[in-house]
């Protein structure tokens, strides 16, 4: 069985003005939804992950509307939200030490954005001794400007990400490559 790890799909990610001004996979969320709602129909364990920033003017700090989970993967009520702090989804939270007491070794995960949270947090998976799914069409980020004002494509962060992880720390498949592969 395949445990699901949703990670900061959050509405505050709706403010592309203030993450970079461009974002790639406007779809993410919805491939999200769709990967949520087959853990559901499965009755596959389903962990969700909120960041609360502690930027006093990032969207996701607690007190601000933009830290609240999108409608698209909103929690049931017996699906638990861990919140975190920081980039990854086992620091500060129980979330390693659930998966390890009910015996959850084979995780697939998605979320936003690709090169922050959802990177460092397969990284910390593959590395306490998971086998990690990364669903790439589920995950999105956006524009990065570096330290000299150079500006880097959200689509190109995405890609980098993607392959820095694909291989040594995550199988990297499609929402559809996933499907495909649990149902045949």
């Amino acid at each position: 069985m395949k445990a699901l790890v949703l990670i900061d799909i959050q509405k505050g990610f709706e403010d592309i003005e203030y993450w970079g001004g461009n974002r790639n996979n406007p779809e993410a969320e919805q491939r999200a939804q769709e990967l949520l709602e087959y853990f559901r129909a499965k009755s596959w364990p389903v962990y969700h992950v909120q960041h609360c920033s502690t930027n006093p003017k990032s969207p996701l700090r607690p007190e601000a509307a933009g830290n609240a989970l999108n409608e698209l993967v909103k929690p049931l009520e017996t699906e638990p939200v861990y919140t975190k702090t920081v980039n990854s989804a086992f620091i500060g939270t129980p979330l390693e030490e659930v998966l390890k007491s009910t015996q959850q070794q084979d995780l697939v995960m998605a979320g936003l954005t690709t090169d922050h949270c959802v990177s460092t947090s397969v990284r910390m998976a593959a590395n306490l001794g998971f086998e990690v799914t990364l669903i790439e069409d589920a995950t999105a980020t956006f524009d990065k400007v570096d330290r000299n004002g150079k500006r880097y494509d959200a689509q190109l962060i995405h890609e980098t990400a993607i392959a820095s992880l694909d291989g040594e720390f995550a199988l990297i498949q499609t929402l559809e490559e996933f499907l495909d592969s649990i149902d045949n």
